[in-house]
């Protein structure tokens, strides 16, 4: 655990209950018509973009920080807490970050909201993994993103930051490291310990702002242009400086060539559920697989829920109490488009609200016109009829981007890039 990261953090128990005395309930197995690239284990996205097969790198998926005393059962329905302003309470303080080192991201694309670093900045050379939250005080609303950078295209080293907005559309973002809980831009870099699994990349997924330390990371053991992925823990008082937790190592089941992208979402206090993805070797396939958990350290696998689809992001839609999982597909032609399930319970029985993706790559002069994923679905407090949905573009030359679609009306189905007009 590197000194820095933990200085000012309070000491947390990580003593588990023993899940083995009560095990889950078996998931019946799901598989959609979707396909993985004919030439690779990837989808079309560059080399240096894929989440599950990169070139040369280590990677961790950071997922959720503690810092509420205790989960409240809004937060088991995905609600996004709010901006709490006892001065006690330093963990709930998202402070205004420092004007001279914040910059506004502008883009000339109306759906593009957060295009690439200026020169010399730490994400000037890649973008991607957009993790978002919106929080609601009494006086302000703060949406915060965490994503991966990376300042070298030479270099396939990612990093984590932080850019902060007041609507998420337009991003502040920060050039450098943090000094302060104010501050944005880079917030994690990859650990310096030989011994750790996430040396050389590392990836946010999810942020779940709860009562137990929980970050899910990808590390790994090089198999030729493969790389075996680990879920591990990281935690945080302010979402800018992290403490790790070192994970398990790997084991022989279908998932044993890498764990992608866990997404973590908390079902109820003592059920949190993590999706993620990985490919299963003797079947031939990628595949979604669920594990659970009733602190967030010790995780029981359930198995696999999906065939042919990977990166899902799923979200219990507060007005229908039931779940919506946004996820990344590749299709014959090797695009990577994506797609829209709903399930009952989070669990299993997922049907696609539509037979075509609800976001798909843009035409030939767009920006992200080689690919769309890594989808992020935010369901908005105010009309639980309005979602958004951030997702990662790739166009020419591998060059990457966040963008937002919006969903307006009873009709989930109907996402639309944000062209630029008022929210």
């Amino acid at each position: 655990m590197d000194s820095v990261a933990v200085t000012g953090f309070k000491t947390i128990s990580t003593k588990a209950t023993n899940l083995i005395q009560s095990p889950w309930p078996s998931i019946q197995l799901q598989t959609f018509a979707l396909h993985a690239s004919s030439t690779s284990l990837c989808s079309c996205f560059p080399s240096h973009q894929r989440g599950s097969c990169p070139k040369s790198r280590n990677s961790t998926f950071l997922t959720q920080c503690s810092t509420k005393p205790s989960i409240d059962s809004n937060n088991a329905t995905n609600k996004n807490p709010s901006i709490e302003r006892d001065s006690s309470s330093k963990s709930q303080n998202l402070a205004t970050p420092v004007p001279n080192q914040a910059v506004t991201s502008t883009s000339s694309s109306g759906d593009l909201v957060l295009d690439l670093g200026p020169k010399n900045s730490w994400d000037s050379a890649e973008i991607g993994s957009p993790a978002v939250k919106r929080y609601i005080g009494d006086n302000e609303e703060r949406w915060c993103m965490w994503y991966h950078g990376r300042s070298d295209a030479n270099n396939t080293s990612d990093s984590v930051g932080l850019a902060i907005s007041s609507n998420g559309i337009h991003w502040a973002r920060g050039a450098d490291h943090v000094r302060s809980c104010g501050d944005v831009g880079l917030v994690m870099n990859c650990s310096n310990n030989w011994w750790a699994f996430d040396t050389e990349s590392i990836r946010p997924s999810e942020i779940v702002v709860m009562s137990s330390p929980i970050k899910s990371s990808q590390g790994d053991d090089k198999i030729g242009k493969i790389f075996r992925s680990l879920p591990g823990l990281v935690c945080s008082q302010d979402g800018r400086h992290w403490a790790r937790i070192e994970g398990d190592h790997h084991n022989k089941e279908w998932d044993s060539l890498f764990i992608a992208a866990p997404h973590v979402f908390v079902h109820r206090n003592d059920d949190l559920r993590m999706y993620y993805h990985s490919f299963d070797t003797d079947k031939g396939h990628f595949a979604l697989g669920i594990a659970r958990s009733r602190d967030g350290i010790r995780w029981v696998k359930v198995g696999k829920i999906m065939l042919g689809v990977k990166n899902a992001c799923v979200v219990r839609n507060r007005k229908e109490g039931n779940y919506l999982m946004a996820y990344e597909g590749v299709s014959a032609g090797g695009k990577s488009s994506i797609g829209l399930t709903v399930s009952p319970d989070g669990l299993k029985n997922w049907m696609r609200l539509q037979g075509d993706p609800i976001v798909k790559p843009s035409e030939e002069d767009g920006w992200d016109n080689k690919g769309v994923g890594s989808p992020c679905l935010v369901q908005m407090e105010d009309n639980e009829d309005k979602w958004r949905l951030y997702y990662v573009g790739v166009g020419y030359g591998g060059r990457t981007g966040i963008g937002m679609t919006v969903s307006e009306g009873s009709h989930m189905g109907n996402f639309r890039r944000w062209v630029g007009s008022h929210l």
